[in-house]
């Protein structure tokens, strides 16, 4: 038995989840993580490859452990999936050097298996091959629905998860560096209102990836709008837009095969692009219905994974930034104080130096933001108290007795 001051190395296990609680070899695991969705194309090219390393290394000077990022390029440049079941072997092992350079800095990591949006191919891309073969489709929400594309899909699941790593020689789906799979990024069917169509594809897609890989978790990548089964919350929604999308929150993550539920905070397209305390107020409004949501009614974690400022929203300057993300971090430990829902979050997105060519508005350069590095340092330290506080074996109940002051205690430190 080691002495509590000895630092000794825990095994690099899976994450799973224990009740509302990520957990890792037994152990919570809260999460201060980070977006940053092309590292696969960077990766392709040796003159940009550095830069994969470069941004795990300062995401874990910070104390970042998570990054999502996209295990996906339909059918564009530099694309992973050339066109249905044919891959570029080449891209494929840029993924693989993301995966083990993750690992190198203990950083897990969320992969994303296709998009709601046109960016890197999507859904659209899935509709264009099925035209092209001679499918009759009208539009690209048919994406969820036909037969085909469905099977598409599938296909390009079961080849990730398969994947035997180039560098490591793991096959993905029993790699401890991959956190969770992520089924869509953003899915939205707008032609069915009444969210069935989505439903009813959550329900074959989280099952399948489940029936291949039965270790890692899996989301499905929403933006945690309220839909029909629950008038009674759509009030929390940014507008009424929100609820017509064709996805539902509750019903959606209470599919099997759906390990824990993840929500998106975007106040500047939602809500006004004006900033404003208005701002404010809704991140803490949407943040804790989801958590509550996550705790009372869906029984599981709940990730806040994408939340973020653009820089060209009128009104922006940084310190407006750092008060969201403050904003963000502070809600999160309200609900972790108390042992709660509230698993994590990811901010979009966090870019290292040089890379100002693929910069949408949201970027976070560490070097340039001192203000922005110190606050997420700050974060990534308290959670690192929290995921520790079970290092002796420590029941639950005496973790939560102590839990305040050392938080308060940490807090006043700092």
């Amino acid at each position: 038995m080691h002495e509590p001051g000895e630092i000794k190395e825990e095994p690099w296990a899976t994450i799973q989840t224990k009740g509302n609680q990520f957990v890792v070899n037994d152990k919570p695991f809260y999460v201060n993580g980070f977006n940053t969705y092309w590292l696969m194309v960077f990766a392709v090219d040796p003159s940009t490859r550095g830069k994969v390393s470069e941004v795990f290394q300062q995401a874990s000077s910070v104390g970042l452990t998570v990054c999502r990022t996209w295990a996906f390029n339909d059918g564009q440049w530099r694309a992973l999936q050339k066109s249905p079941s044919v891959y570029d072997e080449e891209v494929f092992e840029a993924l693989d050097f993301v995966v083990s350079e993750a690992k190198k800095h203990k950083i897990r990591l969320i992969l994303s298996l296709t998009n709601n949006w046109n960016d890197y191919g999507g859904k659209a891309q899935y509709v264009k091959w099925g035209k092209a073969a001679g499918l009759n489709l009208t539009s690209d929400d048919d994406f969820f629905t036909d037969p085909t594309l469905r099977s598409y899909y599938k296909a390009h699941v079961k080849t990730v998860l398969n994947r035997v790593n180039t560098l490591t020689n793991t096959s993905y789906k029993d790699d401890p560096t991959i956190f969770a799979w992520e089924l869509m990024n953003e899915p939205r069917c707008v032609s069915d209102p009444s969210g069935d169509k989505l439903q009813a594809w959550i329900e074959e897609m989280a099952v399948y990836v489940k029936s291949i890989d039965p270790k890692h978790l899996v989301e499905i990548g929403l933006e945690g709008f309220y839909g029909p089964s629950t008038p009674n919350r759509v009030q929390f929604n940014p507008n009424t837009y929100a609820q017509q999308v064709g996805t539902d929150f509750i019903r959606n993550h209470q599919v099997l095969g759906v390990d824990f539920a993840s929500v998106h905070i975007y106040t500047d397209s939602w809500i006004s692009q004006s900033i404003s305390d208005a701002h404010i107020q809704f991140v803490k409004s949407w943040m804790r219905a989801h958590i509550e949501d996550a705790e009372t009614v869906l029984g599981m974690p709940v990730l806040f994974a994408e939340f973020g400022v653009s820089a060209k929203a009128p009104g922006y300057n940084s310190s407006f930034r750092d008060t969201l993300i403050s904003s963000v971090y502070e809600t999160l430990l309200d609900s972790t104080k108390k042992g709660g829902s509230g698993g994590g979050s990811l901010l979009w997105q966090l870019f290292p130096e040089g890379t100002d060519n693929m910069d949408d508005g949201y970027a976070i350069v560490l070097s340039r933001s001192p203000s922005t590095s110190n606050i997420i340092s700050l974060q990534s330290s308290r959670i690192k108290t929290f995921n520790s506080l079970c290092s002796w074996k420590c029941h639950w109940d005496c973790k939560k007795k102590h839990l305040p002051e050392i938080m308060d205690l940490q807090h006043d430190e700092l």
